[in-house]
């Protein structure tokens, strides 16, 4: 099959809509259920992309969260802590494999953002990932296959109706790649870029020493980067992404909203969320909310009176911003990694506030000097890799 038809493009007024091989070859991809749209193919398409590449540069299973063509969460298959498990709701699933805690940490990093996401896995689906994409609200999944018992679950999400994707593994795209805006067609060579050990060697502060688990930290943020509408700033640490700011005007604005993605992932697993007592029967989604304005500045949202009560059994205590910094102050050795240069070092400064330790980024501002600078104020470790990661 070289063409599949689409309910509409982006918009249900863009129509008539399809994806299709202009070459007149078969597509690499093959409908297994569902009727996947047109940003779900966007999403499957560009979050296969990261979730091959993640597996080749670690050698782990690895999965991605996609929100509107841009990753939610990104990780790769490394055990889940009681905390972790606890925080991403899936404390109650036992022992997960490797494939299913990749999906768990992609999913449960910025579950506020994956609610309703693509997923993208590297490995052929098992029963463990299938359980978990089923109790999740998600729109479809791409894996090169799916085991039996994984397809016969996942067939049985949302009705019958749920997106299940197969793409070839062995599949290699054309060189160069075009599009069109407005009538006008755009070619340009593929960013084949490979995210490796030779391009994370050139360290420009002071501390240069850096760990194996930073290492692998910095090719995930580099990597989940490459496939991120730009600017874009990713914050990893432990295997996955804990923060992404994604499609920002201002570098500073990015590296504050996934700052800001970050804080909140590490504040689940303060004794103050993870002591909150949910009401019998409230969903995933809804405490996920609850947990999110209680950690914000909105805080009174859920804790008026008449209101608490619909979602926690005892009314919760003001998670004051002297507790909220206190625990956040215990959060280190976090890889930070940007798409381009860091113009000002406004964003150094913003970064240490989330326990960043380690950066990669290209280099090459004007600036370059006080931003390293700041780094050696902090005994931060970073490295220039001259290559500009844009993604649009």
């Amino acid at each position: 099959m070289n063409e599949i038809q689409l309910k509409y493009g982006c918009n249900p007024n863009q129509k008539p809509s399809r994806i299709f091989m202009e070459d007149g070859s078969d597509l690499p991809v093959t409908v297994l259920n569902g009727k996947p749209g047109y940003i779900n193919f966007l999403d499957a398409l560009n979050g296969w992309q990261l979730v091959s590449e993640l597996k080749k540069a670690t050698g782990l299973p690895a999965a991605t969260s996609f929100k509107h063509v841009s990753p939610a969460g990104a990780a790769v298959g490394l055990p889940l802590t009681d905390t972790l498990a606890k925080i991403y709701w899936v404390d109650d699933l036992g022992e997960l494999s490797p494939l299913a805690c990749a999906y768990a940490r992609a999913r449960g990093a910025d579950r506020m953002s994956s609610f309703g996401d693509f997923i993208a896995l590297s490995d052929v689906c098992d029963a463990d990932t299938a359980k978990l994409i089923k109790r999740e609200v998600s729109d479809g999944v791409i894996a090169p296959g799916y085991t039996d018992e994984a397809l016969e679950i996942l067939r049985a999400k949302k009705k019958g109706g749920y997106n299940v994707i197969q793409i070839d593994p062995s599949y290699r795209p054309a060189e160069i790649e075009r599009k069109q805006v407005f009538g006008v067609t755009f070619e340009q060579g593929r960013n084949e870029l490979n995210i490796d050990e030779e391009l994370l060697s050139n360290f420009v502060t002071k501390n240069k020493e850096v760990p194996e688990e930073a290492l692998i930290d910095m090719k995930i943020a580099l990597i989940t980067l490459k496939y991120t509408q730009s600017n874009s700033v990713c914050y990893v640490k432990g295997g996955q992404a804990i923060g992404i700011g994604a499609g920002q005007q201002s570098r500073i604005h990015c590296t504050r909203l996934a700052g800001q993605k970050a804080d909140n992932w590490w504040l689940r697993q303060s004794p103050q969320v993870l002591g909150l007592q949910f009401v019998d029967g409230l969903g995933r989604a809804d405490r996920d909310n609850a947990i999110d304005v209680y950690m914000g500045d909105e805080y009174e949202d859920v804790l008026a009176d008449g209101v608490w009560q619909t979602r926690f059994k005892v009314k919760p205590a003001v998670f004051t911003r002297e507790e909220k910094r206190a625990w956040l102050n215990r959060l280190t050795d976090v890889t930070l990694g940007s798409d381009a240069f860091f113009p000002f070092s406004d964003n150094i400064e913003r970064a240490h506030k989330s326990g960043v330790k380690y950066i990669a980024q290209p280099g090459g501002s004007v600036r370059d000097d006080a931003v390293i600078e700041c780094c050696d104020k902090y005994d931060m470790a970073m490295v220039f890799t001259g290559i500009r990661l844009f993604h649009h």
